[in-house]
């Protein structure tokens, strides 16, 4: 599917914690980058929005090491597959 860039919406324990998580998510082999933002806390658990690039980002083993950490994926927010990233643009509907 040649995916470029990956939003997830995850929910996950609070531990381990962020850095643990994105180490392992950016040692996926075709996975470039990654960057987790912290968006809510509850007693047990956090709500994260992890942003991913790379070159050909294989959603199995994304899901596969976010299992390994306890974490759910509830939504994907946002995904750019093909040649090159494109980037959303306004319009006058936005």
């Amino acid at each position: 599917m040649n995916i470029k860039r990956l939003v997830l919406d995850v929910l996950k324990p609070h531990h381990p914690g962020l850095i643990e998580l994105a180490e392992s998510l950016s040692n996926i082999p075709e996975v470039s980058g990654v960057n987790i933002s912290l968006s809510e806390v509850d007693q047990d658990t956090e709500t994260v929005k992890i942003v991913m690039e790379g070159s050909d980002i294989n959603f199995t083993n994304v899901k596969r090491v976010l299992r390994e950490y306890d974490s759910v994926v509830h939504s994907i927010d946002n995904v750019v597959a093909g040649q090159k990233i494109v980037e959303d643009v306004e319009t006058p509907q936005d």
